[in-house]
């Protein structure tokens, strides 16, 4: 008898199977005891944020008005310095393969960085440049999760942590903060939740989705607890530099030599630099640790793209040129961060903290009623405004806003979400 998968090779295949084993593709029906996927991939959930945000293109590629508040993406182009630096470096036949962790000079000028802006004592062979800093996160996890352990993540969190937990076999443990604490978990909630299992900590400050940020005193009973319990801190610190109203956005690694030796730093060009679709991450580690990212990025990915790596060296050397141009985005942001936040408070039923970081308001809507899924749903079918419901960040009863897009989306949008309120 011929091999069951003989019957799914088509006649147009060109192997030689018999006549009768030649059925074609689409009257083949699989058999629902075979194993097509494994569980990885049926564990693992797609990413909401960009699924709103595909369908708000779309709508908009079809003529729609649509307001989009969905994507995490600076509306501001990369800098010119930067664009050309990769210009340059691909007419110099920059295309090859790079060394896995990066080129020497990029790392170089990373370690340096964290020398200039926090006092870390940072050797290039503690940095990786990944392609993308959420590939850098899921690489950090990689490296010190084994199946079983436990990772805990602060809710509201980012979509992408709790599936690169389940993705390295680990389990994610959650812990809320809500808008009553400035969603901030405490060390106190922090040490409840630590079990003999729990290996790492995520800190993501300022926070997406809710524009959060740590203050130095609860980073230093945080660290405190990790320190006693062993635990591994990464810190996704990509919107390190979007902070407003005088604050200072606090690197877990700064708070010690001990910290530093239990913490990995993950950031990257991506919304500092509006450098989205560069996909370049960095990750800063203990040397251990940087060695084993380096050694599974080298089998995953090989290196991050060479000639962008060449925009992101421009980006640190030229910092004159990197920082007006950051200046003139933070203004902006800023102006709408204010704009927006007042203009929310003013919808009944909706109360909203001024978030001190990143570029998202995390208004609560728990008073209107209806799921934040279904909100959203109907939201943007209605009124055209895409927004993320809270529910895909652990935190049921609010939406996450971004004020990364145009003034005028913003007012329309928002006017358009006051409208969809009051018919509710």
């Amino acid at each position: 008898m011929a091999p069951a998968w003989h019957s799914m090779v088509s006649a147009g295949s060109g192997l030689a199977f018999p006549s009768a084993c030649r059925i074609p593709f689409d009257k083949i029906e699989l058999m629902s005891s075979m194993p097509l996927l494994s569980n990885w991939a049926l564990n693992v959930s797609p990413s909401p944020t960009l699924a709103i945000d595909s369908k708000a293109k779309a709508l908009q590629a079809a003529g729609e008005d649509v307001c989009g508040f969905a994507a995490g993406e600076p509306d501001f182009d990369t800098p010119d310095h930067i664009k050309d630096a990769a210009i340059a470096a691909l007419k110099a036949g920059k295309t090859k393969y790079a060394p896995t962790p990066g080129i020497e000079p990029l790392r170089q000028a990373i370690a340096a960085k964290y020398a200039a802006d926090y006092g870390l004592k940072v050797a290039p062979s503690q940095v990786v440049v990944s392609p993308g800093g959420k590939f850098s996160c899921y690489l950090g996890i990689l490296a010190v999760c084994s199946p079983g352990d436990e990772v805990i993540i602060p809710a509201p969190y980012w979509v992408s942590y709790p599936e690169m937990v389940k993705l390295a076999g680990a389990v994610p443990r959650y812990v809320l903060a809500d808008d009553t604490t400035g969603f901030r978990v405490t060390a106190a909630q922090f040490e409840a939740a630590v079990t003999p299992k729990t290996k790492l900590l995520v800190i993501n400050s300022p926070s997406n989705p809710t524009g959060a940020v740590y203050s130095r005193q609860e980073l230093e009973a945080i660290v405190e607890v990790a320190l006693r319990h062993r635990i591994t801190i990464l810190s996704d610190e990509i919107y390190e530099y979007l902070v407003y109203d005088g604050v200072k956005m606090v690197a877990p690694a700064t708070l010690g030599p001990e910290a530093a030796a239990a913490t990995i730093i993950v950031s990257g060009f991506s919304k500092t630099y509006s450098m989205t679709g560069w996909r370049l991450g960095t990750l800063v580690a203990p040397a251990p640790i940087a060695k084993a990212v380096a050694e599974l990025q080298s089998q995953m990915t090989s290196n991050a793209t060479t000639f962008a790596q060449y925009g992101a060296l421009a980006a640190l050397q030229e910092r004159e040129k990197t920082q007006a141009s950051l200046a003139l985005m933070l203004e902006s942001f800023d102006r709408r961060r204010k704009f927006l936040h007042g203009e929310l408070n003013k919808i009944p039923g909706i109360t909203c903290q001024l978030a001190k970081g990143a570029f998202y308001l995390f208004p609560n809507i728990s008073k209107l009623g209806v799921p934040s899924q279904d909100f959203c749903a109907r939201l943007l079918d209605t009124k055209r405004v895409a927004a993320v419901p809270g529910s895909a960040f652990g935190a049921e009863g609010y939406l996450r806003l971004s004020y990364a897009t145009s003034d005028a989306v913003i007012a329309k949008g928002v006017e358009r979400l006051a409208q969809f309120c009051k018919a509710l």
